[in-house]
């Protein structure tokens, strides 16, 4: 005999354990005279059929269950436990329509019978995006007073998912928004998983983890010329090993780094920890663990390096988090020394688990998964929190069906253009298990518009490159939105976002700062500007124009926004304590040359001033007003005033 317990088999992996509980608590003996299926007179060439069918289901075997299944149906046509067990099956390969079917199958032959799968039915309902549809029967299996109290809380729980769906998409309409996942081929996906993708900045490199008969190595595919990509390769150099599994990785904007996750390494601090490897002329380095300040005696996992690499983030479940994995970040020192992991706080972090960060190229937008925050099931869902002026993170937004569903959702990167995702899942297309796909973004979740900034750091007498760390601020809000190291050469390449005015600074030892405007805020996106940055040695009569230093019209006092420039100068002075320096002040040619005269010296004074309350010894400073003269541009233009009107510094001497 088959009794009412044997669909429960059949949703192992799909559902989750609180419908698998469910499952075994809602099901009574609930005969009444509507009902009129009987088990027990099922036809037995029929029955045994479907006995053999389940014990297939239960080791995975699904087509030849479902094959088994329908054999016995056409023996049994009215078998509605069948078609209960094919929704089942059907729902636990993600088939979410045809379990649908199955279902309504079932429920036309007897509704009393089948009044209990009422809950199951929805979350398949729920599968296919009918959250009205999927609410409307959970509410319809609420109704039945005789339910346990564990059967109760599941549905409970389900209409909650249901409802914030529904409200979801009433608050975020996307009428023209098609979501269609596109496989990566042949050349990328296997009868493997393939997993975890990371891009280079320029696109042109995917690096992902491919796991075979239980070993994970990292491999990459190049786009060639014609937007198609190549067959895949494993890594080359000494980073993949056949003994230890390496995966969970993220490669650096400019390709030169990977940071990935190694478990069980001999030399690691626990069961997983960070590692490093650099791309060099041989290929990629030996892997280093990336020190106790990052890695603890718990699990770390699933990076994703900043494109300034400045910042890491990535997943741990450290104590003194808010639930069991949080999302934490390490700060990179001047020394290239990463600093302890702090906590992204309770806004990102919940009682739940916080994994798989990607933070994009405009170092504002931040991705990443949990099934702490409002979800569309128990399963982690992908969120979206943008780095606010002041340094905090916006309240995290779900990306929304059908990006997320009711099914685990994993890592999702996007481009530096900031519309297309790539992510892997085990859609109905996939070549075997996990697959990567690419897809794009609905508008309202995706990251800033970006541009590319490249140029090389260099010395203005020689023309050597000089390896340098680059400083780039938003003018308006003063907030540093990327502080970035040269490679040897001293070239450098970084996005940001587009529709803001950048400062650019520059320190290095034995050189005078660098700081200059760009106003850049009309460049279209997904350009390349161009950004040179030549050093001045210090050395007599050598001189920059201090851009950053600032007053109200006709005024001598320094406004607020001219600190950060004058601390440089401090700075300078503290770092070489023989060097002397005069402060000149300029005029455009509005007004008395008299006046002039006299608005210049005050505000060469207001700056030396600022330098004696830093405790810049006297005897190292001078001033001199030149109101007018010698302009630096045509006064006939508001823009040539502009850069007439300047404050300038000039070394003395060095000894």
């Amino acid at each position: 005999m088959i009794n009412k317990f044997s669909i429960t088999s059949c949703f192992k992996q799909s559902t989750s354990y609180i419908i698998i509980i469910s499952f075994i608590l809602l099901f009574t003996s609930c005969v009444v005279s509507a009902q009129w299926y009987d088990p027990e007179k099922v036809d037995h060439n029929a029955n045994t059929i479907y006995s053999l069918a389940l014990n297939k289901a239960q080791n995975d075997d699904y087509p030849t269950a479902i094959k088994m299944i329908n054999e016995a149906i056409k023996i049994e046509p009215k078998f509605v436990d069948a078609y209960l067990s094919l929704a089942g099956i059907n729902a636990n390969m993600k088939n979410y329509t045809e379990s649908v079917n199955q279902f309504e199958k079932a429920f036309s032959l007897d509704s009393v019978y089948t009044y209990n799968y009422l809950l199951p039915y929805s979350i398949s309902l729920a599968g296919t995006g009918r959250f009205n549809d999927a609410l409307n029967a959970v509410n319809k299996f609420l109704l039945d007073t005789t339910i346990n109290d564990r059967s109760r809380k599941a549905g409970e729980f389900r209409k909650g998912t249901y409802q914030f769906a529904i409200d979801y998409a009433n608050t975020h309409p996307g009428k023209n928004y098609v979501f269609n996942p596109k496989n990566l081929g042949d050349s990328i996906n296997t009868t493997n998983l393939e997993y975890f993708p990371s891009l280079t900045i320029d696109g042109k490199k995917l690096i992902f983890t491919e796991r075979i008969n239980g070993n994970e190595d990292f491999y990459e595919s190049d786009l060639n010329d014609k937007g198609v990509w190549g067959k895949a390769y494993p890594l080359p150099g000494n980073i993949n090993s056949t003994t230890f599994n390496e995966g969970a990785q993220n490669i650096s904007q400019d390709g030169k780094w990977l940071i990935f996750t190694g478990c069980n390494f001999p030399e690691g601090l626990g069961s997983c920890d960070l590692y490093i490897s650099y791309l060099t002329k041989t290929g990629w380095s030996e892997p280093q663990n990336l020190g106790p300040n990052v890695n603890s005696e718990f699990w770390e996992s699933t990076p994703s390096l900043s494109p300034d690499k400045r910042d890491l983030y990535f997943s741990s479940n450290v104590p003194g988090g808010f639930g069991g994995k949080d999302i934490w970040v390490c700060h990179r020192d001047e020394n290239g020394k990463w600093g302890e992991p702090l906590n992204l706080g309770p806004d990102i972090n919940t009682a739940g688990d916080e994994s798989t960060p990607f933070i994009h190229a405009d170092n504002q937008t931040l991705y990443f998964n949990s099934n702490g925050h409002e979800c569309y099931s128990e399963k982690p869902d992908i969120f979206v929190t943008r780095k606010l002026p002041n340094g905090k993170w916006s309240k995290p937004e779900n990306l929304g069906y059908p990006v997320n569903t009711i099914d685990d959702e994993g890592s999702l990167v996007v481009a530096s253009d900031g519309k297309t995702a790539y992510y892997s899942s085990d859609r109905s297309d996939t070549k075997g298990g996990l697959d990567i796909y690419t897809f794009q973004l609905r508008q309202d979740i995706r990251p800033l518009k970006t541009l590319w900034v490249k140029g090389q750091v260099y010395d203005k007498k020689t023309k050597q490159g000089l390896p340098s760390s680059v400083e780039l601020t938003d003018i308006n809000t003063r907030q540093l939105i990327s502080k970035l190291q040269t490679d040897e050469d001293g070239n450098y390449l970084v996005t940001l976002p587009v529709g803001k005015d950048y400062a650019f600074n520059v320190q290095r030892k034995g050189y005078l700062f660098y700081s200059e405007n760009y106003n850049i805020s009309s460049t279209a996106p997904d350009s390349t500007f161009l950004a040179d940055i030549p050093l001045q040695p210090i050395e007599a009569n050598a001189s920059i124009i201090l851009k950053n230093v600032f007053f109200d019209t006709k005024r001598t006092e320094l406004k607020p926004e001219s600190i950060t420039e004058l601390d440089n100068v401090v700075r300078l002075m503290n770092e070489n304590p023989k060097i002397k320096i005069v402060i000149s002040g300029y005029t455009d040619n509005v007004g008395k040359p008299s006046d002039n005269l006299s608005l210049s010296k005050g505000r060469a004074v207001a700056v030396v001033n600022y330098l004696l309350g830093k405790g810049v010894n006297s005897a190292r400073l001078s001033f001199r007003g030149l109101g007018e003269t010698n302009p630096v541009a045509d006064n006939k233009t508001e823009e040539g005033r502009a850069l007439n009107r300047r404050t300038e510094l000039s070394i003395v001497s060095v000894e």
